[in-house]
């Protein structure tokens, strides 16, 4: 059963966050704001009103494509949400620059993501190397090398999640003290951001759950020694 569980969790709970913020992306989509805001519009409003004129709002191909780079300072919109009027592209839109006011604020969270990102991008390549070839050949001194880098990708993981659940938040009180929404657009505007969460909040949990797989079989191993 238990495995069964671990299936489930590692699998299927991915799948289906994915499932669930493309649908509601789609969904959202199909509705035009009633202000007519483009996504490009909606972002520039918002960097204005804080004062953030150096950066940018460009159009960028691909389905949620949608992100903010603080290298360059620029918000780059998918070329749905870029050119068109859709709660799901104002929503989107104002959560990215979302990601622009953290970066001017020097969220905690956000600088200390941006510390992990090269870490967590070596760990991660190279995590598993170790953690095969200690499984497979029964080195436990390996395996622990191994979970140590999974580590520091997980750790990335659990970051990302207020950085994301705060860029939601300013998206919303950006948009409603803003107008850019008006109360009946509201819930609508909240279903997009909570599916994007959602996929986040999955990634996390698979990486710890993966993670306390490898420290069992990490203790078992050793206890057999």
């Amino acid at each position: 059963m238990s495995f069964i569980i671990y299936f489930i969790i590692i699998m299927l709970l991915p799948l289906y966050a994915q499932l669930k913020v493309k649908s509601t992306y789609r969904r959202f989509s199909q509705v035009p704001a009633q202000r007519g805001m483009t996504g490009a519009q909606v972002a520039r409003m918002i960097l204005d009103q804080h004062g953030l004129y150096d950066v940018r709002v460009v159009p960028t191909q691909g389905i949620l494509s949608d992100h903010y780079n603080p290298m360059t300072k620029t918000v780059a919109l998918s070329e749905d949400n870029y050119y068109n009027s859709s709660l799901a592209g104002t929503a989107v839109a104002a959560h990215e620059v979302g990601h622009a006011i953290q970066h001017k604020e020097a969220y905690s969270f956000l600088t200390l993501r941006s510390k992990l990102v090269p870490i967590a991008n070596i760990s991660s390549n190279a995590s598993w190397l170790f953690v095969i070839i200690g499984m497979v050949a029964q080195m436990s001194g390996l395996l622990l090398l191994g979970i140590v880098l999974l580590a520091a990708g997980v750790l990335f993981q659990i970051v990302t999640l207020p950085v994301e659940f705060d860029a939601s938040k300013r998206a919303m009180n950006e948009v409603v003290s803003l107008g850019i929404i008006n109360n009946n657009e509201e819930r609508s505007a909240k279903k997009v951001l909570n599916a994007a969460a959602m996929t986040y909040v999955a990634a996390a949990a698979v990486a710890v759950l993966e993670l306390l797989r490898l420290i069992l079989i990490y203790t078992g191993m050793r206890s057999d020694d």
